[in-house]
């Protein structure tokens, strides 16, 4: 399959001619109309600091449809213990620059470079991005970021500083997600922790189709605001 170099303009290759790792096109720019327009089609931004912008639409994709989410017992009883307090869309900037650093501090890869940090900074700004933030005694100890289109929700990265921060925030989230008839969680690539959580793998033919329908029901745009656990 041949790679993409795109335009000035906003558009993109149809997400069916991806080559078989999923990448789908190299260049233009992390604007938010191009954003926007990405997801929308099922497709993301990954690369890494020295690489130009890549656009990827693997196949299979991992999904999280919010009902067949696993709740452990030990997951359980940290929630009902309260030992953190959830937020959300209070520490934007905070929450996706940790998960930058995380990464950073493991000696891991990550995507998460500054013009990506901007850019979906800007997408929070416009009502499109979200955090989920997880304290304890007024620190920030987890949380996570995604993108929001239609009833749709698109998981990018988490963070924890302490132990469950991290799933306590994502169960915040997949009981907001259920409470607003959300349909499904992109999250993009398969890890085992979220295999752990519910997650499984649907052709992209499949994830396509569900995504379309999705993206046409209206998008809960702004900050949210939720009461939580």
């Amino acid at each position: 399959m041949p790679v993409y170099l795109l335009s000035e303009a906003p558009t993109f290759p149809p997400p069916g001619s991806a080559s078989q790792e999923g990448l789908l096109a190299v260049g233009g720019d992390l604007s938010l109309e191009r954003l926007l327009s990405a997801y929308a089609q099922g497709i993301f931004p990954w690369f890494s600091k020295s690489e130009p912008i890549l656009w990827w639409s693997p196949d299979p994709r991992l999904v999280l449809f919010p009902h067949e989410f696993k709740v452990s017992k030990t997951l359980k009883r940290v929630i009902n213990r309260s030992l953190f307090r959830i937020t959300v869309d209070r520490a934007f900037r905070r929450v996706i620059t940790e998960c930058a650093e995380t990464r950073l501090r493991r000696k891991e890869p990550t995507w998460i470079v500054g013009d990506m940090i901007e850019a979906y900074c800007r997408l929070h700004e416009s009502g499109f991005a979200h955090s989920v933030e997880a304290w304890q005694g007024g620190v920030l100890v987890g949380g996570l970021y995604g993108v929001s289109l239609g009833k749709c929700f698109f998981g990018e990265s988490m963070f924890a500083r302490v132990s469950n921060a991290s799933k306590v925030a994502f169960a915040w989230l997949v009981d907001f997600l259920i409470s607003h008839a959300f349909q499904m969680i992109d999250c993009q690539v398969t890890t085992k922790h979220l295999v752990s959580l519910g997650a499984r793998e649907i052709p992209r033919d499949r994830f396509l189709t569900l995504l379309q329908a999705s993206v046409e029901e209206p998008t809960l745009q702004g900050k949210w605001q939720y009461p939580g656990f």
